[in-house]
């Protein structure tokens, strides 16, 4: 029986400065690495506004009055006591504090593994469900869903306190978050316009 040798695939040899130029990408590491850092002010942040809040609700005078001042808005009644509504707007800063750290998450992950290197997850147990077909556009689409939960959060609190505000201010934070809702959707609906052309595309082989 004769054995038939195929040539092999020769290794397309890659210029010096192309190979240079790809190895930059390596320069936003130190980028990633911040934001991990910034990750863990926010955790600083989060425990210190839990622990005031449980402190305040046990009656330390000191915890309390951080927590009325963190919550006060200029026009807002003076507060001294503990009311629902203070402990709803604790709670969704430390809501905000969450999304907004999820945010990081996606960014610093989903940023890494489309910019820089993989990562090789495929068989993590903990592995994001949105990492296995992350790209730039779908990373820019998840990004804006979680700038408008962000924004929603915002909007919530400055309308717990409408009557702190001025009307203008309230049309402004109102505009201002129908302008991410309306840019999170042209993102998605061009997103989905530009996978429809590739897959319309007939196969090259």
């Amino acid at each position: 029986m004769t054995i038939e040798h195929y040539p092999s695939t020769p290794v397309k040899k890659i210029p010096a400065l192309a190979s240079f130029i790809f190895m930059t990408r390596w320069l936003q590491l130190p980028l990633y690495l911040g934001l991990i850092l910034a990750q863990g002010v926010y955790v600083y942040h989060f425990w210190i506004e839990l622990v005031d809040l449980i402190g305040a609700i046990s009656g330390n005078a000191a915890a309390l009055d951080h927590i009325l001042n963190a919550v006060a808005v200029p026009g807002m009644t003076p507060q001294v006591k503990l009311t629902e509504t203070t402990i709803m707007l604790v709670v969704l800063g430390l809501i905000d504090v969450v999304m907004i750290s999820n945010l990081l998450i996606m960014v610093i992950v989903g940023g890494y593994e489309t910019f820089v290197s993989r990562m090789h997850l495929e068989q993590h147990p903990d592995q994001p469900e949105w990492l296995s077909h992350v790209n730039a556009s779908v990373l820019k689409v998840k990004l804006g869903t979680a700038i408008i939960g962000i924004s929603s959060i915002h909007l919530l609190k400055t309308f717990i306190n409408a009557n702190a505000y001025e009307v203008k201010t309230l049309v402004a934070q109102t505009a201002i978050h129908i302008v991410f809702l309306l840019s999170a959707l042209a993102i998605a609906y061009a997103d989905r316009i530009m996978t429809a052309t590739l897959h319309s595309q007939p196969d090259s082989h």
